[in-house]
């Protein structure tokens, strides 16, 4: 018997060599995976410090092109589109060659236009409400109209898109006299209410 108790042990040392091992391989397989979690967080911090500095580095550059491009939005809204005449047609498609690779060049550089369309919602994050205007067409703290676009420098709203909101009423298909608009001058009262009932805060 003593014999076969000796023939007995080696077997429950292997048994728990075993079992020391895949512990002991669970513990690595964790390690690995809290390297490598680790590892994709500094990646990620890296690419964001690395945007953020590109970012600094060229906002105040691109805020001094924002005077360009509305300038040339001004021109092409005031040009004579219909004009029969060569020169003046050639002028107008030159301003929208000037324009197109102005914001060619501005999204290859991480700034990005905003420029809401008519029934988005009011987004107090990208937008800047400068009158509110009773509207049969469109639903309350909804952009009614653009008034200037804004523009966001890799994601970061570098100058938001000034717009008009439909009021509370709007969508009921009764229009106030005269639309019921206020004025430009009210614009941030305008803002902090569509703010409200919409219930978002920049």
């Amino acid at each position: 018997m003593e014999a076969e108790g000796a023939e007995d042990a080696p077997a429950d040392d292997d048994g728990m060599d075993v079992e020391a091992l895949l512990e002991e391989l669970a513990q690595w397989k964790d390690r690995a995976l809290r390297a490598a979690a680790d590892a994709d967080n500094i990646r990620r911090r890296a690419e964001r410090e690395t945007n953020d500095a590109r970012a600094y580095a060229i906002q105040r550059f691109a805020k001094d092109l924002l005077g360009v491009a509305d300038n040339l939005t001004r021109a092409m809204g005031a040009a004579p589109r219909d004009s029969l005449d060569a020169q003046t047609q050639g002028l107008v498609t030159g301003l929208e060659m000037t324009e197109k690779a102005l914001l060619a060049a501005f999204e290859a550089n991480g700034l990005s236009r905003l420029a809401p369309e008519a029934g988005e919602r009011f987004d107090p994050n990208q937008h800047q409400a400068m009158m509110e205007q009773v509207s049969d067409q469109h639903e309350a703290g909804q952009v009614t109209a653009l008034l200037q676009p804004g523009y966001a420098l890799f994601g970061r709203v570098l100058r938001p898109a000034m717009v008009a909101v439909a009021a509370k009423g709007s969508g009921t298909g009764i229009v106030g006299e005269g639309g019921a608009s206020t004025s430009a001058a009210s614009g941030a009262a305008a803002y902090q209410k569509v703010a409200r009932d919409t219930g978002q805060t920049s």
